[in-house]
Parts: structure tokens; sequence; C-alpha cells
């Protein structure tokens, strides 16, 4: 195979030119090529002879086109002679042409010195008048072509010369990155044995305090240690985002309630009311602990099923990441066949259909009369969904096509939903979810990822859409990044970063989530996430704040006033807030 075909070759191809044949048995055949062993059984000794025959003869042909073409194709360890074979084949042959060009020259000079002397003694002979014009101007065409070729020649010597500085150019930097490719590899190699001895230092070690107390110093030095690495090194791979304008920085101020029943009137009347309409007894928002609407729906009703109350311990087996990861260098991340512990026992459907965990959440904001109120709820919705992902660094099974998952709870908590993968290549899920309790939610999902060495950035595609049946409010928002970081070496961890905008296409109302990402040197809370809620006219009505592991909260905006002039050069927006409501908190895990 040539290397464009090798790129789309499907995942555990074997180079056939390195690869040894052998058979066990009358029906058995057994395939290596480096690490990797495939055992092939045939139904009958006469057919296992056929497969033999013809998996040598694609051998000897696939040994005769390497050697041929000098085509690497995607050993992990090409020889060095075949290197330098391949770096000064181009320039022999560029150094032939040469030559050939050169011998063309002079010949066309001496023949065209003949033609010209030819010429010339042609004119000295006594001939008739108009002969002698005649050859005078076939010896000026003569004169003409051996310009015109000197030219040509002088041209060639130009490019020749251009392509043999530039292929020593070329030459150097191919070796450059050849060793590149050496150290990384050596040095992945370095990391992982680390790893791999630390590990079985910490399960080998005694249960002695003083051996665990120096183990845990020792892990404790080297995390800072890393991270101070991290940090230093940072600049160079770390990607940056340029903050998006529609979400400009503020600063919320806790009011006090009675100062602002007095000055109620003086305030700028908003559409939704003045503060002192707004109290307790007659809100919709309800911290978690006085959740009476739970309580007098689904929670009392026995569930009909009888459902399990903890599932299987995960196993423990020791995993060297090395002998993977050696043969995946330089390949695509899809296509790298990943070990079955490195997934948790799901499937992505039903991983996608654990976002209606807080579906009480939906229940509530459908209860709700003002859109900027239904609004904070379907943010605190919208941050719910990643509560559990700080704790899960295994991924889930990739459905089969055509695969589905029904969750059908119309009798205990009023949804029924249906899940769908409805592509392979790139995979695809569709989500489609119904409630009795007055709303619908459908989204389609794609998985985009990028492979960036020290960690995993995965970038959900597709909208989530939600819609009321009764005030017929339209909510469509996107899912931020979820980067995996530590994927060679350490612990595993998962941080979310970016924005969500959450827009009710009926009212036109904007919710503009910020995921704050972790950083080693922030003094901010880790997992936070700030938003503002604002009406179509662009005024800010509630201030959503919290952490997208534990609880999302809301406070009522009563004043705003533009502060100073930020770092960046950016105006801050103060919000003057009441004292701020719980909307949404994290189950405690099972």
């Amino acid at each position: 195979r040539t290397q464009a075909e090798m790129a789309h070759t499907c995942r555990g191809t074997i180079n056939l030119s390195t690869a040894h044949i052998d058979t066990e048995d009358s029906c058995n055949i057994v395939l290596s090529n480096g690490g990797r062993t495939y055992h092939l059984k045939a139904n009958s000794e006469v057919e296992r002879q056929r497969w033999v025959t013809a998996l040598e003869l694609a051998k000897a042909k696939a040994i005769r086109m390497r050697n041929n073409q000098s085509d690497d194709s995607g050993d992990e360890e090409p020889a060095s002679q075949s290197d330098k074979s391949e770096l000064h084949g181009p320039l022999k042959t560029l150094s032939s042409k040469l030559e050939d060009l050169s011998t063309c020259n002079e010949l066309i000079a001496k023949h065209g010195a003949a033609l010209q002397r030819s010429l010339s003694e042609l004119e000295n002979l006594r001939l008739p008048a108009d002969s002698g014009e005649k050859i005078k101007a076939v010896n000026e065409r003569a004169t003409l072509f051996r310009i015109t070729s000197n030219a040509m020649i002088n041209a060639c010597r130009d490019f020749l010369d251009l392509a043999e500085s530039h292929s020593r150019k070329w030459q150097r930097l191919l070796q450059h990155e050849r060793e590149q490719r050496i150290r990384l590899e050596e040095t992945i190699e370095q990391l992982a044995k680390q790893h791999n001895s630390l590990e079985r230092a910490c399960r080998g070690a005694p249960g002695l305090a003083s051996g665990t107390a120096s183990v845990s110093s020792t892990a404790k030095a080297g995390s800072v240690q890393s991270a101070k690495g991290e940090a230093s090194d940072e600049d160079e791979e770390t990607e940056y985002f340029d903050a998006m304008e529609d979400a400009p920085a503020f600063i919320t101020v806790t009011a006090d309630p009675k100062h602002h029943r007095r000055s109620g009137s003086n305030l700028s009347g908003a559409s939704e009311g003045h503060p002192e309409d707004w109290n307790l007894e007659d809100s919709v928002f309800e911290s978690s602990n006085q959740s009476s609407y739970n309580e007098s729906t689904g929670k009392d009703l026995l569930p009909r099923k009888r459902r399990r109350s903890r599932i299987p311990d995960k196993p423990n087996y020791s995993l060297n990441l090395w002998s993977i990861m050696k043969n995946c260098i330089g390949k695509e991340l899809s296509k790298i066949p990943m070990p079955v512990n490195f997934n948790e026992p799901l499937s992505m459907l039903q991983r996608l259909t654990e976002d209606l965990e807080y579906h009480e959440l939906l229940d509530k904001a459908v209860k709700c009369e003002s859109s900027t109120e239904q609004m904070c709820f379907v943010a605190a919705f919208s941050v719910s969904s990643y509560s559990t992902t700080v704790h899960r660094t295994a991924k889930p099974f990739n459905p089969l096509l055509g695969e589905t998952y029904e969750l059908d709870r119309l009798e205990e908590l009023g949804f029924r939903s249906l899940c769908e993968q409805v592509s392979h290549h790139p995979p695809a899920a569709a989500h489609h979810v119904y409630s009795r309790r007055g709303w619908t939610l459908w989204q389609d999902i794609t998985i985009s990822s990028k492979f960036r060495g020290k960690y995993l950035s995965i970038m959900p595609l597709g909208a989530i859409h939600l819609e009321f049946h009764s005030s017929g409010n339209h909510y469509v928002w996107r899912k931020v990044t979820s980067t995996v970081h530590n994927i060679i070496v350490g612990k595993l961890w998962i941080d979310q970063s970016g924005e969500i905008e959450i827009v009710n296409h009926k009212s036109k109302d904007k919710c503009q989530l910020k995921f704050t990402p972790y950083s080693y040197f922030s003094r901010d809370v880790p997992r936070k996430v700030t938003g503002v809620v604002s009406d179509a006219d662009g005024k800010a009505h509630y201030v959503m704040s919290g952490t997208w592991d534990e609880k999302m909260e809301c406070s009522k905006i009563v004043h705003s006033s533009h502060g100073s002039t930020s770092t960046e050069g950016k105006q801050k927006t103060v919000y003057q807030t009441l004292s701020p409501k719980v909307l949404w908190r994290k189950y405690p895990l099972p």
C-alpha cells in the first residue's frame, strides 16, 4: 500500500512487508508484526494452505514495492540506512539531470558554432545577389536560435541550482523532524516507565505510617514540581481564545432589602416590577431544601419497578499505557484502539440521557410567569448536566449505528426520553424528550476532539432545543468544551471551559454563561460559572453565579451602574442585587 492508502486503512491493519507468517497446526495461521499478533483459523487444511500462499505472495509484493519505491509504509522504526538513501536519492537524481543538461548545453553550443561557420563560408562564396540575401537571413535566424538556446540552458541551470540548495534545506528540516520524533518517543517511554514504577511502588508499599507518609510527601512534591513545570511551558501549547464582546465584565454587590423597600419608587421601573414585589412568598424561586413541588408530586409515590441501589465495583487491572501509545504515535486519535477498561460501563446514549437528572428544574420553570425568571431555571438546568463529570474520567462506549436507548419515567417523573445513534462516522446521536408537565426537549450531538499531547479537548457540536407548551417559549443553547488533562502521565482530571449563550427565540431574552477554566495561579473558586440574564432590550434582570459541580444561584438586579475600567481597558458594570436564591444544588453521590 502507498502512504496515501495507509492513511485510510481500518483499525488493526498489519504491514505485510515486515510481518511474520507461521502455521500452528492443520487449520491455524499466526500473523505477527512487532507487538501485535493475530490468530486466524481456516475451515480446512486446503483452505489454510490457500491463505498462506496468498499471504506469502502479498508479502513478497509489499517487499518489492518498498524496495522499488523507497516508500516508508508506516513502519515505526525505519532503518538508518534506508533513511540515508531516502534523503540522498533525490539529490543524486537532481545532480545527474544537471550533468545531462550541461552536456546538452555543450552539444548545442558546439553544433551552433559549426552551423555559424558553415553559414559564414556560404556568405563568402560568390553567389547571385538574391541567394546571398537568403543566406544572410538564415544566418540571423541561426544566431537567434543560439541566443534562445543559451537563455533556456541558463534558466535550467539556475533552476537546478535553486532546487539543489532547497533540497539541502529540506534535508536538514527532515533530519530535524526525525530527531524530534525520536526524542519525543524516548521521553514518553521514560515517563510511562516512571509512571508504572510509581504505581507498582504504591501498590506494593507496606501499610506502615512512615511508608505511606514518605510516598504521599513524594507524590505531593512531584505534583507541585510538575505543576510549576507545566506553568512554565504552558505558553507554547495553551490555546487562548478572545473574550466574546457579548459577555462584559461585571461586579455584583448585595443590596440591603429594607433600604430598597423605601427607595424603590426612585429606581428606574423595570418591566418585571419593583424590588418590593420580590419576596419569598410569591416567588417561584425556592432553595432545594424547601422544594415542596417535588414532595407533592412524584416523590411520595412508590416506584412501580424495583431498581438497583448500586452497580458492581470497577475491576482494578494494571495497565501499561506505553505499550498502547508507542504504536499510535502520529496516528489520528479516532483510529487508536483503546483498552476496554478505559471505558465506563455505559453507552454514550445513556450518558446523554443523564442530562435529565435535574429535570425538576424544567418542571419548576413551567410555573414561571416571567420569561426572565424562566430563563434562570433553564440556565441552571444547562449547567446541571456537568455536575457528575468531575468524578468521571472514563469515556462511555460508542453506540452501534441505529442503537437506541429509551428511558420511560412517565408514571414516576412525568417524562419519557428516546435517544438514537444516527451516524457512525462522525459519531452523532439524536435525543428527544417529552414531559407531561409541560415541556419538550430535543438535541443532536456530534463529538469533535483534538489531542494536544498533555490534554484532550472534546467539543460537542450541535444545538439543544427546549420548548414550553403553555407559553410557547423556545430556548436554544450549545454545550461548552470539555478538557481531559494528564492523558499520558498523572491522574486524569476534567475541566469545562467556554461560554454558553441561551436564547429565547420567542421573547428574545438572553443568558450569557461563562465557564472559567482552571488556572493554577487564579484566586477564583475552581469550576466557577457566572452569567447575566437580560431581556430583548439588553437590560439585565438577574445575575447567575455558582460552580458547575455543586450549585447555581440567581440574584435579582435592583440597580446597575458603570464601575472602574479593568486592566484590559473594558469598563466593568456594577450590579446591585438582592440576596441570592439557590436554584440548583447537586444531589449527594450514591
